[in-house]
């Protein structure tokens, strides 16, 4: 049974048969309604954005049902536009009394959102407080659920965002703090599954999400961009991201040209840089790079399986302090490969974590499995590296640089690796010692290199 209360767009006038166009009536259902706009089964045709204003019309949500209920936006902008006031922070103490009695929890829940229009998107949130987005699907949009100018506290959940032109989850331009993203499919989006740019983001939690082929390849009639399945940009100035967490996802692609399953873009040296970050527990792969870090400061990358790279499973560049512990990085199908690289980054940690490259002639990208270049205060602790081509390690041009109790070995019976580890260039204060290197080794007398109770061919 439908329900009967006056929000009904149905008894408003709404036709839902996809033909007539149902926005004059959806507005009549908002203007003379409850405020729980629903729609019963059916396709229904939008022409323009159907505004929420929360501060003029008093607490909204709209609800469908599931997948019987579908809005086909056939003009540019969003089908649904949530419009709040308000402009404090999280913290209760700024919450406006009149916000708090007229715009507390919106929604949107169980409702198809479909673009018929080049320039038409899904749902965007401006201004609001304490947003629930549960149970939708957004496809074949721009983009899927937009977050522009200041939100606080939202949630995304239970979500299908698949196959639109631009990004499924965009923060663009946006002041937001306290956002939980989990348990959706965000997939096929051309420009990201989930996209951050010129935005103070704080508090951003990414987890139990299936996140996958979000690049051009599913959009072959449009212009190749270079994009990531999450893509954190904050070169832009004011911008910064701050207190993330990206835990316990499937991150998977296919390779694309300048593409990465995960990438975070930052300006060294800027005051607020994008620390207080985690990537931990989550599978990563079939990508270009697989996690590239640029300019960053104080991340941790753990616990994750990092698989299958063009060119490196994870690429960290002008970066200090990140810790890269337990990780396990491999292949998984012989025409990708498998290695990490650091180039001109400080004070960071590798450590507990495995390395292999089992092809018989190495990887196309030629990348030893772990490469240091022009790096300072590096700690390489307890790794594997196993059958790497055509170095375990391969150091150059860097200073105190300490690698020790590690396993660097080629398994292979006929043997392809020019050694197991190499130290080449100026370099100063850098130590080998307890490890086992049972392969060739080259050191560079100019990179000072002072060696200890390794065991091997020294």
């Amino acid at each position: 049974m439908l329900p009967t209360g006056m929000s009904n767009v149905r008894h408003f006038g709404a036709v839902g048969d996809g033909e007539v166009d149902d926005t004059a009536a959806i507005r009549h259902a908002i203007d003379e309604g409850d405020g729980v706009l629903f729609f019963p089964r059916g396709n229904y045709r939008l022409t323009e954005t159907i505004e929420l204003p929360l501060g003029e019309r008093g607490p909204m949500a709209v609800r469908g049902e599931a997948g019987a209920s579908c809005l086909f936006m056939h003009g540019p902008g969003p089908a649904l536009r949530f419009q709040g006031n308000h402009g404090g922070t999280g913290d209760p103490w700024t919450l406006q009394p009149a916000v708090w009695e007229r715009e507390r929890l919106p929604g949107v829940r169980h409702l198809v959102i479909e673009g018929r229009h080049a320039e038409a998107d899904g749902v965007e949130l401006d201004g609001t407080m304490q947003v629930i987005i549960e149970g939708i699907l957004a496809r074949r949009l721009r983009h899927g659920i937009r977050l522009v100018r200041r939100n606080r506290n939202v949630l995304i959940s239970h979500s299908h965002v698949y196959h639109n032109t631009g990004v499924g989850v965009f923060l663009d331009g946006v002041n937001l703090h306290q956002i939980n993203v989990s348990g959706n499919h965000l997939s096929y989006n051309r420009l990201g599954g989930i996209r951050i740019e010129r935005s103070e983001v704080r508090n951003l939690q990414i987890t139990g999400n299936d996140i996958e082929y979000n690049n051009t390849k599913a959009h072959a009639d449009l212009p190749v961009e270079a994009t990531a399945e999450i893509y954190v940009d904050t070169t832009a100035s004011g911008s910064s991201v701050n207190e993330i967490t990206i835990a316990s996802n499937t991150i998977q692609a296919t390779g694309t040209a300048g593409g990465a399953n995960v990438r975070i873009l930052e300006k060294p040296g800027t005051d607020r840089p994008p620390g207080l970050w985690t990537i931990s527990g989550n599978v990563i792969g079939s990508q270009e790079i697989n996690v590239h870090l640029s300019g960053c400061y104080g991340i941790v990358v753990s616990g994750n399986t990092i698989y299958s790279c063009l060119k490196r499973n994870l690429w960290i560049e002008d970066s200090r302090q990140i810790n890269v512990t337990g990780n396990h990085f491999r292949r998984h199908t012989p025409q990708y490969g498998t290695g990490v690289r650091l180039e001109r980054s400080t004070d960071c940690i590798v450590s507990s974590s495995q390395f292999h490259d089992e092809a018989a002639a190495g990887q196309a990208s030629g990348a030893s499995l772990l490469e240091l270049e022009a790096c300072r205060r590096v700690t390489v602790l307890g790794c594997q590296f196993l059958d790497g081509v055509p170095y375990g390690i391969d150091v150059n041009r860097c200073s105190d640089v300490r690698i020790s109790d590690c396993l660097l070995v080629e398994q292979r019976e006929s043997k392809v690796a020019r050694g197991v580890l190499r130290f080449r260039g100026e370099g100063e204060r850098n130590v080998l010692g307890s490890n086992s290197l049972l392969g060739a080794v080259e050191i560079d007398e100019r990179a000072d290199v002072r060696r200890y109770e390794n065991v091997g061919f020294l």
